[in-house]
């Protein structure tokens, strides 16, 4: 069962309840009810992340918001707060190659599945981010703004932002030309320089523009960025 939802007081609203949408689902007798978000749909290299994250009831965690409103270093701090204050917190990934074999959507989707999978805590209603998981049957909403509307979605932005930040930034040590410790692999000048420059990296998405022109490149220029 999904469902698209969008009726809730403006978020702005000094009286909005960033647990509307969990006291929906409990009302109905849920009990684990998991917010879900990713990070990482719009970059040209890296994984895709996301995260399911399971709050204690109506616990607000101060400062958790929407990552993309949130400062690296804040975002920091609340990872761990979100980290040893939620019940449960699982997180999955979807690799470069995995995105172009069935697309960023499905890859999308697949990282959800797989951060479900690695809860301690298995969730019975899932609220995610103008997103379903039709393969899960599980009931759900899809929820448009969601990193802004349900706490539980916002804790789960920061997580996936966290880590996948994190992950780019192991991978430019190995890959230090392309720039991802600032870019983070999305499609800066500076990075379509570095793949016109150097060609793509087996980390490069090769379905997506500004990488698939240079996609004949990756076998003979990843030798040479290994070595960088």
């Amino acid at each position: 069962m999904t469902r698209n939802s969008d009726r809730v007081p403006n978020s702005d609203s000094a009286s909005f309840d960033v647990f509307a949408f969990e006291k929906n689902a409990a009302i109905k007798g849920y009990r684990n009810i998991a917010g879900l978000d990713e990070a990482g749909r719009g970059p040209l290299a890296g994984p895709v992340v996301a995260a399911a994250v399971i709050l204690p009831s109506l616990i607000i965690i101060p400062g958790v918001d929407d990552s993309k409103r949130l400062s690296a270093r804040r975002r920091c701090q609340l990872f761990s707060i979100i980290r040893s204050h939620a019940r449960s917190v699982g997180i999955g990934l979807a690799h470069s190659d995995e995105i172009d074999s069935i697309n960023i959507l499905e890859a999308t989707r697949l990282a959800m599945l797989r951060a479900i999978r690695k809860m301690t805590i298995p969730p019975d209603y899932l609220l995610l981010d103008a997103l379903t998981l039709p393969s899960l049957d599980l009931p759900q909403d899809a929820i448009i703004k969601g990193d802004q509307k349900s706490h539980s979605i916002s804790a789960a932005s920061i997580v996936a932002k966290v880590v996948r930040d994190r992950i780019m930034l192991i991978w430019d040590k190995r890959f230090p030309q392309y720039g991802w410790r600032k870019n983070k692999g999305y499609g800066t000048s500076d990075h379509l320089d570095a793949i016109r420059r150097f060609g793509p990296c087996s980390l490069h998405r090769r379905s997506f523009r500004g990488v698939m022109n240079y996609k004949g490149l990756f076998g003979e220029n990843q030798d040479v960025a290994q070595g960088l």
